[in-house]
């Protein structure tokens, strides 16, 4: 094998080495856009923690307002319509969180259509790659074959020139004699 040959191949594989930093570092950035998902998923889950730890302290603080309002019964009416807000901004609250879960849910569930399409994006990316490299082999081998044709044509060509060279030679000295 010649240092061209040799060098060809080293910059083949210098190439196809290019092509694989390439393609991972698609996969970091697809990575990358995974961990920043998750990272808003964990945003959300504490978002909803907050709302239902404040949503405990609300219905914590309306248990304490009824029983004042069964120490001050001159003021039964009005706590009563203070107690009915409260009443429907609890409901309004957990119309809320059950919206806020079912869009937890939905992004759960959207999350997890996204990392399967991200896998399968993936396995397809190692297949063409696997059929570029399967491709490239091929490629080589059929150069290396052709080099191997065109040096066994050069030899035959070489010898075939030189045994003429001769010939003439030959004939010069016939001639100058």
């Amino acid at each position: 094998m010649s240092k061209q040959s040799f060098r060809d191949l080293k910059d083949a594989i210098d190439l196809k080495d290019g092509e694989i930093d390439e393609l991972t570092m698609e996969l970091e950035a697809k990575n990358e856009e995974i961990n920043k998902l998750k990272l808003y998923s964990t945003k959300l889950k504490y978002e909803k923690q907050n709302l239902e730890y404040k949503l405990d302290n609300e219905i914590n603080n309306e248990k304490a307002k009824i029983k004042e309002l069964d120490d001050l019964n001159q003021k039964i009416a009005e706590k009563q319509q203070i107690i009915d807000d409260k009443q429907d901004q609890v409901k309004y609250l957990r119309g809320l969180i059950d919206d806020y879960r079912n869009q937890v849910k939905s992004n759960s569930e959207e999350l997890e259509i996204q990392l399967r399409k991200i896998s399968k994006t993936y396995e397809s990316l190692l297949q063409q790659k696997d059929k570029i490299i399967e491709k490239q082999d091929e490629s080589i081998k059929l150069l290396m074959k052709e080099k191997e044709e065109i040096i066994k044509s050069n030899k035959t060509n070489v010898i075939s020139l030189k045994l003429q060279n001769d010939n003439y030679r030959q004939q010069l000295e016939k001639y100058e004699k």
